[in-house]
């Protein structure tokens, strides 16, 4: 299954926020209403289906590098949801995006694939590259790569709060450090990382 370029919106009212797919927001309205009057109970193949969903459409992953991330999640030491959530948010481009040097994962991904960016010092152009702790996340030293970046910054609704816990961000600079691992309660989705878990056991 390839990856999702379909409208974004119609994710966000399915599955909730997906602050990793886009930045704006749907608008509230009779669409609400409607969905209210036609509630039916989920059943358990449904909840766990749409919280696998919710990684995947945040994330921007294909079906194939969901599971792979599974099954590495489930030979690792440790909780295998929690695990699982670690090695997504250490992607190169989800710490672009938590760092505010992107506005969407996509949008990082693509700040990826056209070679603007360096993890120490070196390019790197593949976004599912896994950071670890003390990397350092810079752009390169050209004018185009440092405006692209401070576009994001500027347009940033989180360029006003505080940055997570695991990161370093330093705007002037356009440097960025991984301090350590991310906690589980420093990922921000709400999501129920077991069921998604339960959805790919139950699927091999």
């Amino acid at each position: 299954m390839s990856r999702y370029r379909g409208p974004r919106f119609k994710k966000i009212r399915r599955l909730g926020a997906l602050p990793g797919l886009t930045s704006k927001r749907p608008r509230p309205g009779g669409y609400l209403r409607r969905k209210k009057s036609r509630f039916r109970k989920k059943s358990q193949y449904r909840i766990r289906l749409e919280e696998k969903q919710k990684l995947r459409f945040h994330y921007g992953l294909t079906e194939r590098q969901l599971l792979r991330y599974v099954h590495i999640a489930g030979k690792t030491k440790g909780s295998t949801g929690q695990v699982l959530l670690q090695l997504l948010e250490m992607r190169l481009d989800n710490i672009l995006f938590r760092l505010g040097m992107a506005s969407t994962i996509p949008g990082a991904r693509q700040l990826v694939n056209h070679r603007h960016i360096l993890v120490n010092g070196r390019i790197v152009d593949i976004p599912s590259y896994r950071c670890k702790p003390q990397d350092i996340i810079t752009t390169r030293d050209k004018q185009r790569s440092r405006a692209l970046i401070q576009n994001h910054i500027d347009s940033s609704p989180r360029k006003n709060k505080k940055w997570v816990n695991h990161l370093t961000f330093r705007p002037s600079q356009y440097k960025g450090l991984v301090k350590q691992i991310i906690d589980r309660k420093w990922v921000g989705l709400k999501i129920k990382e077991l069921r998604v878990v339960e959805y790919y056991s139950r699927q091999t």
